[in-house]
């Protein structure tokens, strides 16, 4: 029988209590305990980026860190990225550059981008480029979505103008 230990952290902006196995990686927790499944477990060993979700501020990989050692933190799914609308003009940006195409990579990539659009709003093509390099995509060759994220920060450039 696996340890239990009771967590309370916000998820969404949501206060959630659970007793979870010591054991039990984010993204579990997040999938199949809250069933916020918008992030996806793709290799379980960090390097895909499928996962990424954001902790207290920070992008990290969901599969890499384990539920209990949350407790007290603030957790952002994609799922909050989208019910916030803070990232709805990138979301238009992926579908107008086709940079979703089959979809496994997006929810990471996007938690990705827009720690870059929090950030690093002057990034260059390579910086995002080098940003994204965590995030595994096999079906755009990256150029879309680059092209998204830069065509975003200038958008969002003219913006504050």
């Amino acid at each position: 029988m696996s340890a239990r230990i009771d967590i309370t952290l916000m998820v969404n902006g949501e206060r959630v209590s659970r007793s979870v196995e010591a054991r039990r990686h984010l993204i579990d927790f997040l999938r199949l305990d809250l069933g916020l499944t918008g992030s996806h477990a793709g290799c379980e060993h960090g390097v895909c980026g499928a996962c990424t979700v954001r902790v207290d501020g920070e992008i990290v990989r969901g599969c890499l860190v384990l539920a209990a050692s949350l407790d007290g933190a603030e957790v952002t799914t994609i799922e909050g990225l989208t019910d916030s609308a803070e990232v709805a003009d990138l979301q238009d940006a992926f579908v107008a550059c086709n940079a979703a195409q089959c979809g496994f990579c997006s929810p990471g990539m996007v938690m990705a981008a827009a720690d870059i659009l929090r950030h690093h709003p002057t990034a260059t093509r390579e910086e995002i480029r080098e940003h994204l390099s965590g995030n595994y995509c096999r079906c755009t060759g990256y150029q879309a979505i680059v092209d998204a994220v830069e065509q975003t920060l200038a958008t969002r450039r003219e913006d504050r103008r």
